[in-house]
């Protein structure tokens, strides 16, 4: 079972005392299990968690951070034990600072002090140790504008460290409240800072005597023993003694200080040579550590230094000093073209560019390297473009296959992909998840599109970097996140105002060039022959298939949002819609294109398979073939925010109407085509039981051939069909995808359906009607019949029942197909068989009493069993009877016999 861990607990630190950001190493038990679990550590009360270094479970190492507390525990937290506790203390020591104008016995090494940001050590040179209130009171910042207080003292500084410095203006920046009690106040502080420097230098020299008096006393020792000597003997010869004597004793001195003197001599020149190089061992150094750190990357050491070395050896005039400052300026200068070739390297991020042109400008580089590196990037994207552009049509031209077996597609595998493409064009660009029939399908792709997908992924990964560094350039950030290097700013933000149609052009030049590679592949009749010869070069063997363009223009509309998203100008992005457009309407006209020709493949699919409406599939296959188009086209209609309509411009208007239209007739055609197919070209091996049967009165021939009449009276129950609800589905389908001039493609294509039904009516009725009206006449006069001279009537004669008898055969071929077209062609049949009947009456001189009887016998009998399809006029003239009839109902019961009368009779 798990249990918790036990409080973290200190027992030792090492060093125990030390300054600020002294590295310790704090040992101990349950310091925690990982670095993620060490959540909090303190000492003296500050918090060190963020340069804590988790070791082990027993050891951490840290740097001990600016406390309040001169002396205080070490506390651990985990997130496994809580809040620990410690058995030792650290002792935080103040470290002792030299001012500026203090003297000093020996050299003072330069101040390091912990980068917490970069986690080295940096130098701060002393000019930097001022103090920071010199005057000893209170400091009360006024809220006088700086600009006044620069207009008021030209020339000057607030800076006590400057040579301009001007009392004046510090007074009113840092006192201007400050009450006159406070001001007498810090005169007497600055009395007094006066004399603690005049102690000091008394001091300085008191701190020398001792080696004054060791001098003194060698000298005194001297004189005695001199003058010793030279009382010894008076007598003799006292001038020749005492010139030996003096002689001795000046030989002896030479002699005793000689080596002394060489000594101290070579003494001070090795110390003076020591102080010097001690003192301006920074310089000397300065090349070597140059170097170093080039090589390790740490260009903002070399920069500091160069700027600490400019400051103060820039205008020595010292031999030494000036071939050593020599060397570095060598140095910085080939560190100047190392950063300028990195800069121009590509590809490289933003990040490595701001860096670089921060560095270059430190420097003082010539020129502009911020502009250098836009420009360059510039070049570069357009190089990418055109190589992407090569390869592509090199690989086209070295393996023609890959795109060519997809340009070829029947309907159904082009519907089939069109749903692959509405499911794919949802995914974003650049995702690790795709299926290996992503894969296989973009690899089936043709080469235009391929292109056109990394075309437009290149300018969206790479454009961005490229107009960041642009605003960073404009508003001065290249330099400085924090404004503290305002004069670079602001002649950077100078140099892009100068530069602002430069960068616009350049803009311009990546859109252009991006819209012109994407037109020679897709739309190259768009382009001049010049342009062709610089974006073009594809071949193209045959038309990009629709199915394709719709997933063209989503990555292209994909690829406007994202740089649209960049805040880039509507101007700038203005021809990318205009592509967008052009391309929209390049769908809608391939498609229907396609459309068409699908539509009129449409008659090798005909099965002639005839429902129970006596409908074949040909109509639904129809319906479904446009609306499938116009199915996929929605995504190309739908107009996406800063689009306009396909629809707007008159011409485009016409041009998908005129096709529409095209593809209504081309269907007609078909129609028209099937009725008239021969026998020979009919596939029936689909034909139904019912309708290749051999019943039917022979309609049918025993080969199961469908005859001309049978696909007549089908494509006639086809027209109905589609002149009652298919082309008013297609209208209102129109109507749903904003196609301008629905009404216009149905009244048009209603008219030429309706033209090609009544031709087909008419060569039904002339094939069903001729034989039936051609054979009256001979059976009207069969053996010699004469109106004049006849046999009382016995009944209908055989010629009125035959044609009946056709009547009914032609009925039941119709009523097998439609029955709707029953009423139709039944009433145009008796119309013509009435109307031959009619004639030959008319025809007829005279009628003897049993001939008008057996007239009137057979055209009653004629009359009451077709009385149902009677024509208009027929049935116009019975109206007008009954009338008459119920008009003089009263008048007319005087020619009606009584039943008794009527009885004897």
């Amino acid at each position: 079972m798990s249990h918790a861990r036990k409080p973290p607990l200190v027992t030792g630190i090492s060093p125990n005392e030390g300054i600020s950001w002294t590295k310790v190493t704090i040992r101990g038990e349950n310091l925690g299990m990982g670095p993620t679990d060490l959540i909090g550590l303190t000492i003296c009360g500050h918090n060190c968690l963020l340069t804590a270094e988790w070791m082990s479970a027993s050891k951490i190492v840290c740097r001990v951070g600016q406390a309040k507390n001169d002396k205080g525990d070490i506390i651990v937290t985990t997130k496994s034990g809580g809040k620990g506790t410690s058995t030792v203390s650290f002792k935080l020591l103040k470290p002792d600072k030299i001012g500026i104008l203090d003297q000093s016995a020996v050299w003072v090494d330069e101040i390091n002090y912990y980068d917490m940001r970069t986690d080295r050590n940096k130098g701060m040179p002393p000019l930097s140790l001022r103090p920071a209130n010199p005057l000893g009171i209170d400091i009360d910042k006024g809220k006088f504008p700086q600009k006044e207080l620069e207009a008021l003292f030209p020339g000057m500084s607030a800076d006590f460290t400057s040579e301009n410095f001007s009392a004046a203006w510090y007074l009113i920046e840092n006192h201007s409240t400050t009450s006159f009690e406070q001001l007498k106040m810090a005169v007497m502080n600055l009395k007094k800072q006066a004399n603690k420097k005049n102690e000091g230098s008394l001091q300085y020299v008191k701190g020398g005597l001792s080696t004054f008096f060791e001098a003194q006393d060698a000298l005194s020792a001297i004189h005695q023993k001199l003058e010793a000597d030279g009382t010894e003997k008076v007598e003799g010869s006292m001038t020749q003694k005492l010139e030996n004597v003096l002689n001795r004793a000046s030989n002896t001195a030479d002699t005793l200080f000689q080596e002394v003197l060489g000594r101290k001599d070579k003494a001070d020149s090795t110390r003076n040579a020591l102080n010097v190089l001690q003192r301006f061992k920074f310089l000397f150094n300065l090349p070597l550590n140059i170097e170093r750190n080039i090589q390790k990357g740490d260009y903002d050491v070399v920069i500091n230094d160069y700027e600490k070395a400019k400051s103060l050896f820039g205008k020595t005039e010292v031999q030494v000093f000036k071939k050593y400052y020599a060397e570095v300026e060598t140095r910085v200068d080939a560190l100047r073209k190392l950063l300028l070739d990195k800069l121009l390297e590509t590809p490289s991020t933003l990040h490595d560019q701001k860096h670089y042109i921060r560095y270059l400008s430190d420097l003082h580089a010539e020129g502009d390297p911020a502009w250098q590196c836009i420009a360059a990037q510039h070049k570069w994207i357009l190089q990418l473009m055109h190589n992407c552009k090569e390869s592509y049509i090199k690989e086209q031209k070295g393996n023609p296959l890959l795109h060519s077996p997809m340009l070829d597609l029947d309907s159904e595998v082009r519907s089939s992909s069109l749903g692959h493409l509405s499911r794919s064009a949802s995914l974003k660009r650049g995702s690790s998840n795709q299926s290996s029939r992503d894969e296989t399908w973009r690899f089936k792709a043709p080469q235009q599109v391929a292109f056109v997908e990394k075309l437009t992924k290149l300018v969206v990964s790479q454009l961005p970097n490229f107009w960041k560094l642009w605003i960073s350039y404009v508003n001065g950030s290249l330099f400085s996140e924090t404004a503290e290097k305002s004069g670079q700013m602001e002649r950077s933000k100078k140099n892009a105002r100068q530069r602002q149609n430069d960068f616009k052009m350049m803009i311009q030049q990546v859109m252009k060039s991006l819209v012109k590679l994407i037109r020679g592949a897709l739309l190259p009749f768009s382009l001049g022959e010049s342009e062709l010869k610089e974006y073009g070069g594809w071949e193209m063997k045959s038309e990009l298939s629709g199915q394709w363009l719709p997933h063209v223009i989503q990555t292209v509309r994909l690829s406007y949002e994202s740089l649209a998203a960049l805040e880039i100008p509507n101007d700038m992005l203005q021809i990318i819609q205009d592509l967008i457009l052009d391309l929209r309407v390049r769908c809608i006209m391939i498609t229907l294109q396609h459309t068409a020709e699908d539509v009129k493949r449409l008659a090798e699919k005909e099965d002639w398979v005839v429902d129970n409406e006596g409908l074949t599939s040909l109509p639904s296959q129809f319906e479904q073939c446009i609306v499938h188009s116009l199915q996929s086209l929605k995504g190309v209609l739908d107009c996406k925010p800063g689009e306009t309509s396909v629809f707007q411009h008159p011409k485009i208007q016409e041009e998908v109407c005129r096709l529409s239209t095209d593809i209504m007739q081309v269907f007609i055609d078909c129609l028209e085509q099937l009725s008239t197919k021969p026998d020979s070209d009919v596939d029936n091996t689909h034909l139904s039981a019912d309708v290749s049967s051999s019943d039917l009165f022979g309609s049918i021939h025993e080969d199961s051939s469908l005859s001309l009449e049978r696909r007549l009276l089908i494509v006639l129950s086809n027209c109905c069909y589609l002149e009652r609800h298919t082309f008013l589905n297609l209208a209102e389908h129109f109507e749903k995808y904003g196609f301008q001039g629905a009404e216009k493609i149905t009244q048009v294509s209603m008219d030429s359906l309706k033209e090609l039904d009544q031709r087909l009516f008419e060569m039904y009725i002339e094939l069903k009607a001729d034989p039936i009206v051609g054979s009256l006449e001979p059976g009207i006069y069969a053996g010699y019949f004469d109106w004049k001279d006849c046999l009382p009537p016995t009944g209908v004669r055989n010629y009125l029942k035959e044609a009946l008898v056709h009547i009914i055969a032609v009925h039941a071929e119709v009523f097998a197909i439609s029955k709707e077209l029953v009423p139709r062609v039944l009433s145009k049949i008796v119309e013509a068989v009435a109307e031959e009947l009619s004639r030959l009456m008319q025809c007829v001189s005279s009628f003897s009493r049993n001939g008008a009887l057996q007239a009137r016998l057979e055209i009653c009998a004629l009359r009451d069993a077709v009385a149902v399809f009677l024509t208009s006029e027929s049935k116009l003239l019975e109206e007008l009877l009954n009338i008459f009839k119920s008009s003089m109902q009263l008048q007319l019961t005087c020619f009606q016999a009584s039943s008794s009368t009527m009885v004897k009779t």
